[in-house]
């Protein structure tokens, strides 16, 4: 599995996704990854330059950001956090919250579900905590910002599923434990109650691109994730098999959503690949 990987990786892959599968994978160093990621840095302490596909053009949008802030985190690197957090702070509303996209990303090609708006968005300022939080960062934005994420997450009668998975990534790592126990159960609860989880039925909820289902692995990607005891056993086995029967015939995996321009295609793909292979590693299905 690993090996055909590698090999669709060396044949597919930007230079970025080629350093961090070497890093994972067969103990490459960190400094070449971390090096990748700062090309897509700008002179504002963000992120841009279509580090997460779905967002071409150069300005730093909230979600390249929170892209970098992750690969810091999965390299253990700390050195440009606080540039990066200084930037959040000055796109930050009075409320704690960040915009999903920034009006900057209208000059530029961007995925249609890129909501470009000025309004706090509980996806996107959960996303950037939960990395913050994950890697014990201690910044004036992270207060706020967690304070807007509890309101908004206890706050919750219906929601989606992208919104639900950057909502438990949150509850799987800010400090106050009881209380993220007791609002990931809640939250479980809406996910299955609402039919945002595909345990095999395979329908999209409303609004959502055919096959484009949120599997349990997606939101427990290991096993330490407070989502995983959203899912019995059985479903969450049957889950991991179907995601290793994924892997395609060159090597790698692919993503349920639509590819807007056909650049992405290419660039997602093995994105999602390394992303497969550490949510098997981590539930002990390949070493």
């Amino acid at each position: 599995m690993i090996e055909a990987a590698r090999s669709f990786l060396w044949l597919n892959a930007r230079v970025l996704e080629q350093r961090r599968f070497l890093h994972l994978f067969d103990g490459g160093p960190v400094e070449p990854v971390t090096a990748a990621v700062l090309a897509y840095r700008n002179d504002d302490g963000g992120f841009g330059h279509a580090l997460e596909p779905d967002g071409r053009g150069p300005t730093s949008q909230p979600l390249h950001t929170y892209t970098a802030l992750s690969l810091f985190d999965e390299l253990g690197v700390t050195d440009h956090v606080g540039q990066a957090c200084d930037f959040l702070t000055t796109i930050t509303n009075p409320d704690g919250g960040v915009p999903n996209s920034l009006a900057t990303a209208r000059d530029h090609p961007h995925a249609p579900w890129w909501q470009v708006s000025e309004d706090s968005d509980l996806l996107m300022t959960a996303l950037l905590a939960s990395v913050l939080h994950k890697m014990g960062v201690e910044h004036p934005w992270l207060g706020g910002a967690t304070a807007f994420c509890w309101q908004r997450i206890g706050d919750l009668a219906k929601t989606h599923p992208y919104e639900a998975n950057a909502s438990v990534r949150f509850l799987d790592h800010v400090p106050d434990r009881p209380r993220a126990e007791r609002e990931a159960q809640r939250l479980g609860e809406l996910v299955r109650d609402q039919g945002l989880v595909d345990v095999g039925e395979g329908q999209a909820p409303e609004g959502y691109a055919a096959g484009e289902t949120h599997k349990p692995n997606h939101y427990a990607p290991t096993p330490d994730s407070l989502a995983r005891r959203w899912f019995s056993d059985d479903e969450m086995d049957r889950d991991l098999d179907e995601l290793a029967a994924a892997q395609r015939e060159d090597g790698g995996w692919t993503f349920p959503w639509p590819a807007w321009t056909p650049v992405t295609t290419y660039e997602w793909r093995p994105v999602i690949t390394i992303e497969a292979l550490l949510t098997l590693r981590a539930y002990g299905r390949i070493s």
